[in-house]
């Protein structure tokens, strides 16, 4: 064992393998690879290790890394009060990597030993039209899919032919558990991949029906993304020599609808919640969490910071999201059951404030697209309705038109932005100097802005002081 590192207790080569997990990342070897490591230290979860399928060229950094170190990694956990811990994790017993060999990956979904599908494809990774919420039957590579099932590029395709020969080699029913953040990730999983096949082949649809289940669940844990500068800084420290190491916050949440068809992992033993609805659970993480992290990263990022950690030590920013999650969101967000709505909102702020976790605001503002129908609109929707003062998320809206048009910060820096979702006709919209055109970009399709006047007026406000006065002085007064 390396110095300040804890290494597992289990013998892995006792280990088999009963979940495949598709898109090995940060998120997911902090979260749920965490849990199960930890699980696995039970002699009577043995069958429960995890192997990895990563389907995407972009993937060769992580999957190269890994498989060099026998799929073993280091995984830091920053606490709050500056002490972290940093754990070996050994519950990735295999790893496939589709581009190299996709017919090893189509086998182990068909595995009768495999009895969950695990996934993080991220928000924008489910095909769906933002207007109708409708899988896009019409996007080129899901054609391609259609018609050649046995070689698919789509993670719709590969499913549905690893569920197609897991169907005829009677290797029985599995579940599907997506670790993504959705509103209802479950359904949206569900409505979205039995479309694929209803299209492909009505055979398998009608089996999955029967055989297939897919629990609701809701996922929590910052990850930051792990650059060249923090693998040397997380090597040093703990004594390793790990091409991929990944840290993360020291909290962490998984409530999971208990909806599992052929089994599941001992997960409550480690700390996941098991619960008949996850409702009320994921209304308060998205509503609060990801829109929170939302409403800073553009305005933050605009004014100059680059972590989230600096951006919440400025109090006018610490203020902004107390503020928005105190009048704005409680309103609309009913406590689960058991939990104490005000100190998670207080331990929000701290996880955001974090120094030794420091996320990247450039990874709060990536795929904005995907976020806002999600994190923010659902909530909108509400207070235009209810006719609430709507200045903050105004402000947000604003902040993310001018950081998509503009492309330059009030201290002069430019940058690229990441927003792969936008469409052709978004990126006309974006450009147009009619600041009203804006919010007929495709992720404010679930309602028409455009007519609700109260918020149109604050929004026009906020857009025209943003360029005339810059961020910080339009924020101070907000707040």
């Amino acid at each position: 064992m390396k110095k300040n590192l804890v290494s597992f207790g289990y013998e892995r080569d006792q280990i088999k393998t009963g979940i495949v997990h598709i898109g090995v990342g940060n998120f997911h070897r902090a979260h749920l690879e965490y849990y199960t490591n930890k699980l696995l230290e039970d002699s009577s979860q043995k069958e429960w290790g995890i192997c990895g399928l990563n389907l995407l060229p972009g993937d060769e950094r992580i999957v190269k890394g890994l498989e060099k170190q026998d799929n073993l990694y280091t995984l830091t956990v920053c606490g709050r009060k500056g002490v972290d811990e940093s754990y070996q994790i050994g519950s990735l017993i295999e790893l496939i990597w589709a581009v190299e060999d996709p017919e090893m990956g189509l086998k182990k979904l068909a595995d009768p030993n495999v009895k969950i599908i695990t996934c993080t494809i991220t928000e924008g990774g489910y095909n769906v039209d933002r207007s109708t919420g409708e899988f896009i039957l019409d996007n080129k590579d899901v054609q391609f899919d259609l018609a050649n099932p046995a070689t698919p590029k789509t993670v719709f395709g590969y499913v549905a032919e690893g569920l197609r020969r897991r169907m005829k080699n009677g290797a029985g029913p599995v579940t599907f558990l997506t670790c993504d953040n959705l509103q209802h990730n479950g359904d949206t999983a569900k409505r979205v991949f039995t479309s694929f096949m209803k299209a492909q082949d009505k055979k398998l649809e009608a089996w999955v029906e029967e055989n297939v289940t897919f629990p609701n669940s809701m996922v929590d844990r910052i990850t930051p993304a792990t650059t060249p500068d923090d693998v040397k800084r997380l090597n040093k420290k703990n004594g390793t020599q790990d091409d991929v190491p990944v840290y993360c916050e020291d909290f962490i949440q998984w409530v999971i609808e208990d909806n599992f068809i052929a089994g599941r992992p001992a997960w409550e033993k480690v700390g996941v919640e098991f619960t008949n609805d996850v409702t009320a659970f994921e209304n308060m993480k998205l509503s609060l969490l990801n829109a929170s992290h939302t409403l800073l990263s553009y305005p933050s990022f605009l004014s100059g910071y680059r972590k989230v950690d600096e951006a919440m030590h400025d109090k006018r920013f610490a203020k902004l999201l107390r503020d928005f999650m105190d009048i704005d969101i409680t309103p609309y967000v009913p406590a689960p059951a058991n939990t104490d709505l005000e100190l998670y909102k207080q331990t929000l702020i701290e996880r955001f404030g974090n120094r030794s976790v420091s996320d990247q605001i450039s990874r709060l503002c990536a795929d904005g697209a995907s976020k806002y129908p999600v994190y923010v609109m659902p909530n909108l929707i509400s207070m235009i309705r209810d006719k609430a003062d709507m200045k903050r998320v105004a402000f947000s809206i604003a902040s993310y038109r001018h950081y998509l048009k503009y492309r330059i910060d009030d201290k002069g820096v430019s940058f690229d932005i990441n927003d792969p979702w936008l469409t052709g006709e978004d990126l006309q919209l974006i450009e147009s100097n009619d600041p009203i055109d804006f919010l007929g970009i495709s992720p404010f399709h679930s309602t028409d802005l455009k007519k609700a006047d109260a918020f149109v007026k604050v929004y026009l406000e906020m857009v025209r002081d943003l360029k005339e006065k810059g961020v910080l002085t339009l924020l101070e007064s907000i707040i």
